[in-house]
């Protein structure tokens, strides 16, 4: 793919200009209040569609927030995280804090999450209440952080992203937890971000932000679930592949630290859209960037992005996914780089660090189409 260096003030002007003339359609309708210590650290959001929950990786309250999404009420949280580890000077060493990546297994219907002490914890959220059930070492000296379910063959694959030589572990959702693979990945040299099974071609797909030292150049890696290897590199350049999501078929959407005047100054904002089965660049979108999280509604036909790093501050970014275009970015908050959608209702869950102006304390910020 072509370089998409832009120049900076060229790039602001055009962008002013774009989100001039776009009709604002999606705003924030609600919140949803969460008790405890106000809301400063958290990490991944997810939505059990046929339950109606809400769930949140939050590192502020040391475990897994869950709400109704039929109420937009907060129900209950599970403990037992590390929550924030803290540097001398006070800092949140988020390498070392948990809980982190959260993926649900419809299955067997539980919650997995990443830890901050290179675990992975396994809540049962069939019971009522939920519980934790299990807890499942990787090895490593930091953070177990982002993951993902292949439900087929019952298996979820995890990256230990602060570790070096980075790597991704592989465990059997059966209740002995079996680690049945691990895959070290030393050029993936600045860790492995959000994966992502894609039932259409049987394969993980797992963001690479740099590969090889080139900080421009990074992209999907595809691990066979059935034989727990590395089987390529889709290369994705200009980017820093971050969020992932399976959308339609085998299209995904990825998100771009691109537009990051921290991680990649002078480049462009990108959100790529990628067909894993040709392994070519179908779109990309310009108009955001500077995302984590990602998140689809395949009804509705809109991409949504948690994008923390957007220039001029955070939004969340709204795509149509018909037409792969850009439809607006609505400004959110500090920080607020987890998205989630509700596929029934088609309500999008963004977690808004304290303070806000919608909440002081904290919240999820409800987001829905006009």
């Amino acid at each position: 793919m072509p370089s998409r260096v832009l120049p900076i003030v060229a790039f602001a002007l055009a962008l002013a200009a774009a989100e001039a003339i776009a009709a604002s359609d999606t705003g924030l309708i609600a919140t949803m209040s969460i008790p405890g210590n106000p809301l400063d650290n958290f990490d991944i959001g997810a939505v059990d569609q046929a339950a109606g929950r809400y769930y949140l990786a939050d590192r502020s309250n040391s475990g897994i927030d869950i709400f109704d999404t039929t109420t937009r009420s907060y129900i209950g949280r599970v403990t037992g995280f590390v929550g924030i580890k803290r540097r001398p000077d006070g800092s949140a060493a988020n390498n070392m804090s948990g809980p982190n990546g959260i993926a649900i297994d419809n299955v067997r219907h539980e919650l997995w999450a990443g830890d901050g002490d290179s675990s992975l914890k396994v809540i049962d959220i069939a019971s009522v209440p939920a519980k934790l059930i299990a807890t499942v070492r990787t090895g490593g000296q930091g953070r177990a952080d982002e993951l993902t379910v292949d439900e087929k063959d019952g298996i979820v694959l995890i990256g230990n992203n602060a570790d070096r030589p980075t790597y991704v572990t592989l465990i059997s959702t059966k209740p002995d937890h079996a680690i049945v693979g691990k895959i070290v990945m030393p050029e993936a040299d600045d860790g492995i971000d959000q994966p992502t099974y894609v039932a259409e071609t049987g394969l993980f797909y797992a963001s690479v932000p740099v590969w090889k030292g080139e900080k421009n150049h990074g992209g999907l890696a595809v691990i066979d679930p059935k034989t727990a290897k590395l089987v390529k590199l889709i290369e994705i350049d200009d980017c820093q592949p971050a969020g992932s999501l399976h959308a339609s078929g085998t299209l995904m959407l990825v998100g771009c630290s691109a537009g990051s005047a921290a991680r990649m100054p002078g480049v462009a904002p990108a959100t790529v859209i990628v067909d894993v089965k040709t392994e070519r660049v179908v779109k990309v979108v310009h108009e955001v960037g500077g995302e984590d999280e990602v998140a689809f509604d395949p009804g509705a036909q809109r991409y949504y992005t948690g994008s923390r790093d957007q220039p001029g501050g955070a939004v969340l970014g709204v795509i149509d996914a018909r037409s792969n275009s850009w439809i607006e970015n609505i400004p959110t908050g500090v920080n607020a780089h987890s998205v989630a959608v509700d596929n029934r209702s088609h309500l999008v869950f963004v977690p808004l660090t304290a303070p806000n102006p919608a909440c002081a304390s904290g919240c999820i910020g409800i987001y829905r189409t006009k």
